[in-house]
């Protein structure tokens, strides 16, 4: 079997998997599992297969012309290079761990055939991104994805909070798609194609006459897909979906399109020092806006969301620093201990007894009854803090390594404003990426909040998947960073001495004082009476519930089922805690800026519509009426009324004649 077939194969086996299971999954349930698990597995060993016969040299080429489409083809191509190898590899992996997991974390759901078969549907779209040699095909993909994550982000439609989350998700992201689609039929315009390899060869040759407008309006859909700011708000709140689907998401498909889109069409972004330039200051403020409020959440799946933006802002710096390699190493490495995380989190809410939130504020005795979990997120939290030797360590200061390299001028393909801009945004982020790993661990695994009810073991599937992930999470890393330069660019990805002393000094402050203030709020609440309420700035446990619901956390209702007060957060952030727990109140902004003036052009339209429009409308229909009102008044049916009627008008007739004689 030709590597062209075996491509086909990867992303089509989902496909079909997913087709099937919704044709399925009321008629025959016993088969919904087995298409759920069995095809993404397949997939992920042709994907391997695909890999290793690529093998990081010349890219594999396929296309065909289905039918014509004028002057600018639209192809069903595949261009299959080291980086497209590797990510779906990745890809793959994670998709077959989400599904093996959810028939233990979903086994009691009655929309689990549906939730499969989207799951599948997910995966495959993201497959075709990956392979896609043709921007219109991977466009598809592109918006496959997108109506997936309306869908899944909404699993649990009965609450309001899930509804809202699936609309937000769905509307963010068109309104990066809608610049996007136009980006790119710029571009093609300019190129004279759609096929990859022609639009890289349009770009080198110089026939792209407009690469700053067209690399601009990429960025807005990247932006969107990535979660990356300015349109990075819809990210934390689809935590309401299923905790499988948000380890699905935030680790290898969706938010990673914008990246490897971006890694797919770097030299168009070089084209334009100006492009550049705004993608490392969308990164910087990504990384560090994103940082600060993750140390501020409370629930454990949205500090894990925050947790995504930022590494997502650190592949884009990267990118933005001119090094595709680089970020497509962070991009493997964050799949692998990103899923861990988010899977490990579904064991905590598992054993919490909830849907998909958990307030760590609340956690007590984690450590002993699921010590899997326990165990696994460790090892997950200190790939994400970057502590060697850990893999997040060997992808994250090869980030940090080649914005250094571009400060140093060492490079043409970036400006060096870039590169400082992204090696101090990355730098900072170091420090509190640490913080929130730590805070996330203490107050998990040594929080003081009220005991749940214990929900027995976890089953099988759920714990063996976080065990699969942990290997990955330690050493892919320290056994990649040698051997993928071949795959990539060729670039050397060996962390350097400078970045690696103050990326992992930086870490372990950002560690220590988070455990400082833990200790110290600790030791304070174990004094203080009431400890929840004193603790709290305002010291009233309204106003504690009235900050939950305006920022999104978990609220509690009386002190005695109060959470935790021991919460470094608090005290590392001081007054900037409110601020960053809302997010920033981006929302609230858009909502002023956007939501707000669409909402009062609308009811200008109504308006006018109903009171103008509709004014000249009935006026247009009242004539008629009248007129036949008056009509209708003579249509009497008497023959004794249309006689003298008759009469009437001969008299007059005839009196008119008369005197038109006379007068003559």
């Amino acid at each position: 079997m030709t590597t062209t077939t075996l491509a086909v194969l990867v992303p089509l086996l989902p496909f079909l998997g997913a087709a099937a299971g919704l044709l399925l999954g009321r008629t025959a349930p016993g088969f919904v599992r087995p298409l759920a698990v069995l095809p993404p597995l397949a997939s992920l060993v042709l994907a391997a297969l695909v890999a290793v016969r690529q093998g990081g040299d010349a890219a594999v080429d396929a296309r065909t012309e289905l039918t014509p489409t004028g002057s600018v083809p639209i192809e069903l191509a595949l261009h299959i290079d080291g980086f497209a190898a590797l990510v779906a590899v990745l890809v793959a992996f994670v998709a077959a761990c989400v599904q093996i997991y959810s028939t233990g974390y979903l086994r009691d759901d009655p929309r689990y055939p549906s939730y499969a078969a989207l799951v599948s549907l997910f995966t495959s779209a993201m497959l075709l991104v990956v392979y896609s040699g043709d921007l219109m095909v991977l466009l598809v993909g592109w918006e496959v994805m997108g109506i997936c994550s309306y869908f899944l982000v909404g699993h649990y439609w009965e609450t309001p909070e899930a509804r809202a989350a699936s609309l937000k998700a769905f509307l963010v992201t068109k309104l990066g798609d809608v610049p996007f689609l136009i980006g790119l039929f710029a571009l093609a315009a300019d190129a004279g194609s759609f096929r990859l390899t022609r639009v890289l060869g349009a770009v080198a040759s110089g026939a792209v006459d407009h690469p700053t407008p067209i690399a601009l309006l990429l960025l807005a859909g990247v932006a969107g897909k990535s979660a990356q700011f300015p349109l990075h708000t819809w990210l934390p709140d689809a935590m309401a979906g299923p905790t499988p689907v948000s380890a699905l998401i935030h680790a290898a498909t969706m938010v990673a399109a914008g990246v490897y889109f971006i890694a797919r069409l770097l030299p168009l972004f070089q084209a334009s020092r100006a492009a550049m330039v705004v993608l490392a200051v969308m990164a910087a403020v990504t990384m560090a806006g994103s940082a600060l409020a993750a140390l501020a959440q409370d629930d454990i799946k949205r500090v894990l969301a925050y947790s995504t933006v930022g590494q997502l802002g650190y592949m884009t710096g990267a990118l933005a620093v001119g090094d595709r390699g680089a970020a497509v190493f962070h991009l493997l490495t964050h799949g692998a201990f990103k899923a861990l995380l988010f899977l490990a989190a579904g064991v905590i809410i598992h054993a919490a007894g909830t849907n998909s939130l958990a307030a760590m504020s609340r956690m007590r005795g984690l450590r002993d009854r699921i010590p899997d979990a326990y165990w696994t997120m460790t090892v997950a939290l200190l790939a994400l803090a970057a502590i060697p030797p850990f893999s997040g360590f060997f992808s994250k200061e090869s980030v940090l390594g080649a914005a250094e390299h571009v400060t140093a001028g060492h490079t043409e393909h970036a400006p060096g404003a870039a590169g400082w801009i992204v090696l101090a945004a990355g730098l900072l982020t170091a420090l509190l990426t640490a913080a929130y790993a730590t805070r996330l661990w203490l107050l998990a695994f040594r929080g003081r909040g009220a005991e749940a009810p214990d929900h027995g073991r976890q089953p099988l599937t759920m714990t063996v998947v976080l065990w699969v992930l942990a290997v990955p999470s330690l050493a892919l890393g320290g056994l990649a960073y040698r051997s993928l330069p071949g795959w990539f660019d060729g670039r050397d990805l060996t962390p350097t001495l400078l970045t690696s002393i103050l990326g992992t000094g930086l870490a372990v402050v950002g560690g220590l004082l988070t455990y400082g203030a833990w200790q110290r709020t600790t030791a304070l609440a174990a004094r203080t009476p009431l400890g929840a309420v004193a603790a709290h700035p305002e010291g009233d446990a309204g106003l504690v519930e009235a900050e939950a619901i305006a920022t999104h956390q978990p609220a509690y209702g009386d002190i005695a089922h109060a959470p935790d007060p021991a919460d470094p957060g608090r005290l590392l952030l001081g007054p900037l805690h409110r601020t960053a727990a809302a997010g920033f109140h981006l929302d609230a902004v858009y909502t002023a800026l956007f939501v707000r003036p669409v909402q009062a052009g609308a009811s200008l339209v109504r308006f006018l519509d109903r009171e103008v429009v509709d004014t000249y409308v009935r006026a247009a229909a009242a004539l008629p009426r009248l007129l036949g009102a008056a009509v209708r008044r003579t249509q009497t049916g008497n023959v004794q009324t249309y006689v003298s009627a008759l009469l009437a008008g001969t008299v007059v007739l005839a009196v008119a004649v008369l005197l038109v004689a006379t007068g003559a």
